[in-house]
């Protein structure tokens, strides 16, 4: 069988799955089938919450949803924060700190956590975000190897800088750039550019 794989940029405001046997949801809540005529096998690689955005991978192989979801790839963010960053609360980041999840404590993994310097060439924050409200801020960049719910705004907000814009950029070595919100690219050969082998 010929699976089929794609990279969007999931747009703020989108639930990262196809839709909703709830009536009420199906009229109040936006699901990213609203983006592209896709199979009715397709399924999200892993999530992004309602009020982030960025790369989001999507694919017909259920298995290589799996595998991609507990193999430790890398996930890199961009996070927009309120305050300036100081380099004490990155080196806490660097070396995991206590978050909350599902009401127990979890100690989260080392991870790569740095100060981006150049404001990111991205489209305007949805005027929900409400992002000149707020003190200055700063860009940092998060590179996971895990996935928690949430957990880069947790991890932010535990050193004293909330998230105030969320965008990831990267899986493997797939990016967003070039990307705008919406759109919607086929991909071949997508176990290879994240250097998996199924079985």
């Amino acid at each position: 069988m010929s699976h089929k794989h794609y990279k969007i940029y999931k747009p703020f405001g989108f639930i990262s799955q196809m839709g909703s046997n709830n009536i009420k949801e199906k009229r109040t809540k936006r699901f990213i089938s609203e983006l592209h005529a896709f199979d009715d096998t397709i399924m999200a690689i892993g999530r992004l919450d309602l009020k982030s955005e960025g790369l989001l991978l999507m694919t017909t192989d259920g298995k290589l949803s799996d595998t991609v979801n507990r193999s430790g790839i890398e996930k890199e963010y961009y996070a927009q924060l309120d305050g300036i960053i100081t380099p004490e609360a990155i080196e806490k980041l660097q070396k995991g700190v206590e978050i909350g999840i599902e009401g127990k404590k979890y100690l989260t993994k080392p991870c790569d956590a740095k100060l981006i310097t150049d404001e990111p060439d991205f489209p305007e924050p949805h005027h929900l975000l409400r992002v000149g409200t707020h003190r200055p801020n700063s860009w940092l960049s998060v590179t996971l190897t895990e996935g928690k719910f949430r957990q880069v705004r947790k991890m932010t907000a535990v050193v004293g800088f909330p998230t105030l814009r969320l965008v990831r950029v990267r899986i493997g070595e797939i990016t967003l750039k070039g990307m705008n919100p919406s759109d919607v690219i086929a991909l071949s050969n997508l176990p290879q550019k994240l250097n998996l082998k199924l079985k």
